[in-house]
């Protein structure tokens, strides 16, 4: 696991610089601030952001349903107060432009109103790193390998990282460590920057996206 983003992670400020590239003036924007978001806030891999449906996220207790993770395994994780915030106004601003013709309930649509493909997405991903001028490159892996390591810095045990990620035991047996999820919220919220969502931090969100979007 890196740690302060050798390796190929990154530090809580590099991971904020790429969380701010994209233009909220426009739907993809705000749809790529939102996936950004849920990236760094969940660790989840690329494919399991694409499949994601509208049904897979809890508002209410901030978790999402990981359906047929690698594996084939599901799992449930927490999305964090601030990701959160940034899917509903994603859901309210900007995938209401998206949706063509029938809505297929996939979470992230394209321009087409299409579920994105892992490649596209990666591209997506790569292009805003490699725009924060952080002098390494990276995708959607690297938000996973971030939020794991600048977890177990902030003290998080190495058990609820293992349940985050999805990753099978070491023992032979390759039996998952299980966590009930309130516990795994719980440690979430305490040691991931990213999972409280402060006043000013709301209030800016707002004031960003006081105007709608054009369509794209």
């Amino acid at each position: 696991m890196c740690l302060k983003g050798a390796d190929g992670g990154q530090t809580a400020e590099e991971a904020e610089a790429v969380l701010a590239l994209p233009d909220l003036t426009d739907p993809m924007g705000l749809r790529d601030r939102a996936m950004l978001e849920v990236l760094y806030a969940t660790a989840i891999r690329r494919t399991e952001l694409t499949r994601l449906m509208l049904h897979d996220i809890d508002h209410g207790r901030a978790l999402v349903a990981v359906r047929q993770g690698k594996g084939r395994k599901d799992r449930i994780v927490p999305l964090g107060a601030r990701a959160r915030a940034w899917v509903e106004v994603y859901l309210e601003k900007a995938r209401p432009h998206l949706v063509v013709g029938r809505d297929p309930d996939i979470l992230f649509l394209t321009g087409s109103g299409k579920a994105i493909a892992p490649k596209k997405l990666s591209d997506r991903i790569s292009g805003y790193v490699a725009g924060a001028n952080l002098g390494k490159a990276g995708s959607c892996h690297l938000f996973r390998h971030t939020a794991a390591t600048l977890m177990l810095e902030g003290g998080a045990d190495i058990r609820f990282i293992q349940e985050l990620l999805g990753h099978e035991s070491l023992t032979t047996t390759q039996i998952y460590t299980r966590v009930a999820i309130g516990k795994l919220s719980d440690v979430h919220a305490a040691t991931h920057p990213a999972a409280r969502l402060q006043t000013d931090q709301l209030a800016g969100i707002r004031a960003a996206l006081a105007g709608e979007p054009d369509k794209a």
